[in-house]
């Protein structure tokens, strides 16, 4: 089975914030050793989990300390109440066919 990098934060945005912070939020171009993201919303638009999947961990920490990351940080802090953050390695779970 394949292991997967994958950077998980979540963030509690202020209220009636989303629409900025979804302008501050995504990195161009791409960072180099990501394979694909993923953003889940809860229904209140007060807090977004985002999910990316990375080549290693050292390209996924090349990234969160770069530059770049630290302007797209910036550029969120104003609409971010809290934020948690994790890294992980891991594999996909087989589902039994019915």
């Amino acid at each position: 089975m394949e292991e997967h990098f994958v950077w998980v934060t979540t963030r509690r945005i202020r209220p009636g914030a989303l629409e900025d912070f979804e302008k501050a939020w995504r990195p161009e171009p791409a960072p180099r050793g990501l394979r694909r993201a993923y953003a889940y919303w809860s229904e209140d638009g007060q807090e977004i989990t985002g999910v990316s999947f990375w080549d290693s961990q050292e390209t996924c920490d090349a990234w969160r300390s770069s530059e770049a990351e630290a302007q797209r940080r910036a550029a969120m802090a104003p609409y971010v109440a809290e934020e948690r953050e994790g890294f992980y390695r891991g594999r996909e779970l087989g589902v039994p066919q019915r």
